[in-house]
């Protein structure tokens, strides 16, 4: 599949970039940047694609996919666009700014018989892949709490449209961080029956949400509690799955996102792999954490098999919508 990469952020040059370059089936054939320095770095890392300046380009190419990675506000319109040039696209989170926008954009989709992806890749993160295979085999019996985090101690203010405070924007750390956490959760537990939450902005000078608690009542019931800060000085852990039988608990992050950062490349020896210091506990003892797999994403891609439903994203945004009205309101809500 001839596909164009649409933005050269993090995103797209750590998330997006080394997977279509690496993933057999795909091709990274260009590269929608208008930024001299992200041209020049593209050039360099992948010199046989070619470099193209607004997104208007590709329509005058041959591709079969498109990805969007541009800045959140244009996630919705961009698909959009794609998908009436009869194109099929992955989608960056959050996926779109409301749930109508993503059913809107699931409805062209489906219309024209085009894959339309959410680019939810923490579901192929080692931690999470480990809670799942915990849930499968029924290692910890019947599980009725899902504590799950994204903490950062950042108290510096960036200037970036993801600190605005102009919804548009959807700078919040709920469209950020929130979206991954709400995902895995639905991704487990499916539709949460009520969502509470609380929203605030706590760093002085923050435009944008930036501390953020949900609490999500599940239809088999577990609750999930999840958790999203830019200022937690003390990190709490990433996974706390409490079972009628057993715990896990897990600490730090992902090892794949810093080796991403770093240049490597995910065709890499032992990609995935965490080392025995940084595995969580079953029971209080060591728990080995799968392997990390975020290629897995673009090889289902590439298969032509959507590894993410647009219905899990419109159920994502529902429930983003639902803590929106409830730290408004102080109030549950009910899906």
């Amino acid at each position: 599949m001839r596909t164009a990469l649409v933005g050269y952020g993090l995103g797209g040059a750590a998330f997006h970039a080394p997977f279509i370059a690496t993933t057999p089936g795909l091709e990274l054939s260009a590269v929608v940047t208008a930024n001299p320095a992200r041209q020049a770095e593209v050039a360099q890392r992948y010199p046989s694609t070619r470099l193209l300046s607004s997104l208007d380009e590709v329509w005058s190419g041959k591709f079969d996919l498109v990805v969007i990675t541009t800045p959140n506000r244009f996630h919705a319109t961009h698909a959009r666009q794609v998908l009436e040039h009869g194109l099929n696209v992955v989608v960056d989170k959050p996926f779109a700014g409301s749930a109508a926008e993503a059913r809107a954009l699931a409805s062209i989709a489906y219309s024209k018989g085009l894959m339309l992806v959410p680019f939810h890749n923490r579901r192929w993160d080692g931690d999470f892949l480990t809670v799942q295979k915990l849930l499968s085999t029924n290692a910890l019996g019947k599980v009725h709490r899902f504590e799950s985090r994204f903490e950062r101690y950042r108290p510096e203010i960036k200037s970036s449209w993801k600190e605005s405070g102009d919804p548009a924007d959807l700078g919040s750390i709920l469209f950020d961080l929130g979206t991954h956490l709400v995902d895995q959760s639905v991704a487990l537990f499916g539709r949460p029956r009520t969502v509470h939450a609380e929203i605030a902005t706590v760093r002085p000078g923050a435009r944008a949400d930036d501390d953020v608690f949900l609490s999500l009542s599940h239809e088999n019931g577990v609750r999930s509690h999840l958790w999203m800060s830019a200022l937690a000085a003390d990190l709490g852990p990433r996974f706390r799955v409490l079972g009628h039988d057993a715990a896990y608990v897990k600490h730090g992050m992902d090892p794949q996102e810093e080796r991403l950062k770093a240049g490597e490349s995910p065709t890499a020896d032992g990609w995935g792999e965490e080392t025995e210091e940084a595995w969580g506990t079953l029971g209080g003892k060591p728990y080995r954490t799968e392997p990390g797999a975020y290629q897995d994403f673009y090889a289902s891609v590439a298969a032509g098999v959507a590894p993410v439903s647009p219905q899990d994203a419109v159920t994502g945004l529902e429930v983003i919508e639902a803590a929106k009205q409830s730290a408004a309101t102080g109030d549950s809500v009910t899906l």
